[in-house]
């Protein structure tokens, strides 16, 4: 399986993988965060971008319709997102989990991190394989809970 970081890497694979959606417009999220490299483990600031279910980075935060991106997270296929201040010593800081890698990312304040955890922890939950689409989560609570679940007749 092709890695995470890579999924809009090279040539057409960006267009590809952004698969229709027009991240340059009405994103969900977008801000600033410092990533970590799949590779050799610096930290670089990125603008991302959270549209459908999909996470783009790009180098700068003007983004139009021929903006490339530096690459996407399809949140799908995340279990996870938490606080790991805990796990890399650094303020702010969180991770986005899949069952093959564990992703890091640092935020510019407390309220940001929280607000990147809530939105993304919403985007995982409305675009997973194993959720139906009428649970939806409450990540803005201390203890989320399903705020609306309608039974699946066939169940």
């Amino acid at each position: 399986m092709m890695s995470l970081w890579r999924a809009a890497m090279g040539s057409g694979a960006a267009e590809e993988a952004a698969d229709g959606v027009e991240f340059w417009v009405d994103p969900e999220r977008s801000g600033w965060l410092t990533k970590q490299g799949e590779y050799i483990k610096t930290w670089r600031r990125r603008w991302f971008v959270l549209k459908q279910g999909k996470l783009f980075w790009f180098k700068d935060s003007y983004v139009t319709r021929s903006s490339v991106p530096r690459g996407v997270i399809p949140v799908s296929t995340c279990l996870t997102v938490k606080g790991a201040e805990d796990v890399l010593n650094r303020q702010f800081a969180f991770e986005l989990s899949t069952r093959q890698e564990t992703m890091y990312f640092i935020a510019d304040s407390e309220k940001e991190k929280e607000e990147w955890i809530n939105s993304i922890g919403r985007s995982i939950v409305q675009h997973s394989r194993s959720v139906t689409h009428e649970e939806v989560l409450d990540y803005d609570s201390k203890n989320p809970t399903v705020l609306t679940s309608t039974p699946d007749p066939q169940r």
